[in-house]
């Protein structure tokens, strides 16, 4: 078992070589402390399932050597696993007013608020945990109160940094002050632990206030409808959204759960101001066309979210020729066929799409080579310990940080035990790391054998076979079921014949039961691979009759 001794070690239990899923430890003198605890969504990677968990088997070996989990920001994944493993873990959560407040909304749906000890702190805050001491540190973010972590340790301060940005106009917050950053670096840092998403971009992410302009125009050159599709956690777009649509002449609808909670947090918080009274989405069609703004959440394609069921006119909102759909988003890697199929959709409807691709409607949250640069400039660190990437975006960062004078960097994975201090860094052990699903009420391992049947079920389709054999174990009669196994309904009778001539053969060899229902299963699943290069899955009935 990994217990840290006099040293300080890093271990990622998610959040590098991916983006998303972040969850990060701290070792030192025999304890732990977790930064962040989020989730991932599925794919087709992972067939009925939406969200994806990070192991913490690791740490929930060791939780009684756990002191805490602080959490930098409310985004699902820093903050979504929360509610599914808090409770188990059993230790305090720390966090700003905001991001508890969605904390605490999401341990109420489950129920377990009173078994979770939620602390609200200000921003700024200083607090200690054991020989950890821990002080929030401000960054503008595209959400609010994104708080990086400045630990200190007996070996050491360690600049996390989350998610974050530069941003002399935040629209929500107030401006990253450099003279703060620039006092934590004279103090010593000895390693910064540093977001890698925009490592490859030359160019600064910019301003979130220099999207309301381009915003504006768009908005006002449209004829019709307006809807505006934006990341639904966005507090500052919101806001901007608002001003927009006043300014516009319209009036101001929310179209999504999601977009409503942010409301609602952001304004119980004072961080949204001056919202003007909003539509009901029932109530859409009392307000002329060129007089309403839509805000929807589905700006990445998801099904299931508000902007592809009216694109479908699946949803109370509806639009029409000449209406406009703005994508105040960037297409996140990976989501590109389903956005795709939500403007096609719109398309069919002469419904025009504006993108960030035409007009400046959109800026990132997360650094880019300039700020980077800036921020080791301020910070001083030591060592580099790149995060929140995939691979090559962790790589890319590295040989950035080691370019702009950084004098030492280590590239790792989950699952790399990292020794920052003493002598470090060094890579000194690799513990088991994986992912877990929820699966309906249930949450199981990600490549387990429920998921790893239903992969196969949806690569190659399924056989079912009930076999009906007499007393003396000849054959009766076989019945197959054939689903998502590519058989035209014109071969399926010649295929009936060959699989039945296959299970002939098969019974011919005799055996106990179990035996023969294998040698049957192999039997049909070889027939099924000559006819379509396929391997389904067989299952197998022997009924024996009397």
């Amino acid at each position: 078992m990994t217990t840290p001794g006099n040293e300080l070690l890093f271990l990622a239990l998610g959040g590098s070589d991916e983006i998303g899923m972040n969850a990060n430890l701290y070792g030192c003198q025999g304890k732990w402390i977790m930064v962040d605890l989020g989730v991932t969504f599925g794919n087709s990677d992972y067939p009925g399932i939406d969200l994806v968990f990070p192991d913490l088997e690791f740490i929930e070996d060791r939780k009684k050597d756990l002191l805490g989990i602080i959490l930098t920001h409310a985004h699902e994944d820093h903050i979504g696993a929360v509610p599914y493993f808090a409770a188990e873990l059993g230790v305090p959560l720390y966090a700003t007013r905001f991001t508890a407040e969605m904390i605490r909304r999401k341990l109420e749906e489950e129920g377990i608020e009173d078994k979770v000890e939620l602390n609200i702190l200000p921003m700024e805050a200083e607090f200690a945990l054991g020989v950890f001491k821990f002080k929030f540190v401000t960054l503008a973010h595209s959400i609010p109160e994104m708080s990086a972590v400045l630990i200190d340790t007996p070996y050491g301060k360690v600049f996390h940094t989350g998610d974050w940005k530069l941003d002399d106009d935040p629209v929500i917050g107030t401006p990253t002050a450099a003279a703060d950053l620039e006092k934590i670096g004279k103090s010593g840092v000895l390693a910064m632990v540093c977001d890698s998403t925009n490592a490859f971009n030359a160019q600064a992410s910019g301003s979130e206030g220099s999207v309301r302009a381009d915003l504006l125009k768009s908005v006002v050159a449209a004829k019709g409808r307006v809807v505006v599709t934006s990341f639904a956690s966005n507090a500052a777009r919101i806001q901007t959204l608002a001003d927009v649509a006043k300014a516009a002449g319209r009036r101001l609808c929310l179209a999504g759960r999601s977009l409503q909670r942010i409301v609602e947090v952001g304004q119980a918080s004072g961080i949204l101001k001056n919202l003007p009274p909003l539509i009901d989405m029932m109530d859409v069609d009392s307000v002329p066309r060129n007089k309403l703004m839509i805000v929807a959440t589905g700006g990445q394609g998801e099904a299931r979210a508000a902007l592809a069921r009216i694109a479908e006119g699946t949803h109370p909102i509806k639009l029409d020729e000449g209406d406009t759909v703005i994508f105040s988003s960037r297409q996140i890697p990976g989501n590109e066929l389903a956005i795709g199929r939500v403007m096609n959709n719109l398309a069919r409807r002469n419904v025009r799409t504006v993108t960030e691709k035409q007009v400046h409607i959109h800026v990132s949250g997360h650094p880019a080579q300039p700020e980077l640069a800036a921020m080791y400039k301020w910070i001083k660190p030591q060592m580099l310990i790149p995060v929140h990437g995939e691979r090559r975006h962790m790589a890319e960062q590295a040989r950035f940080a080691i370019a702009q004078g950084v004098p030492r960097t280590l590239v790792q994975s989950n699952g790399d035990v990292v020794r920052i201090a003493p002598n470090g860094p060094e890579i000194i052990d690799r513990q088991r790391t994986g992912r877990l699903v929820l699966d309906g009420d249930r949450i199981i391992p990600a490549d387990g054998g429920a998921m790893n049947e239903r992969r196969k079920l949806s690569l190659n389709g399924v056989i079912s076979a009930a076999v009906a054999l007499d007393k003396a174990g000849k054959l009766l009669d076989v019945e197959f079921r054939m689903q998502g196994v590519p058989v035209d309904l014109e071969d399926r009778e010649e295929w009936v014949d060959d699989a039945v001539d296959a299970v002939r053969e098969a019974l011919t060899r005799g055996g106990e039961k179990e035996k023969i229902r294998e040698a049957v299963r192999l039997a049909v699943r070889r027939t099924a691979t000559e006819w379509t290069g396929k391997k389904p899955i067989v299952e197998v009935m022997l009924l024996q009759i009397a």
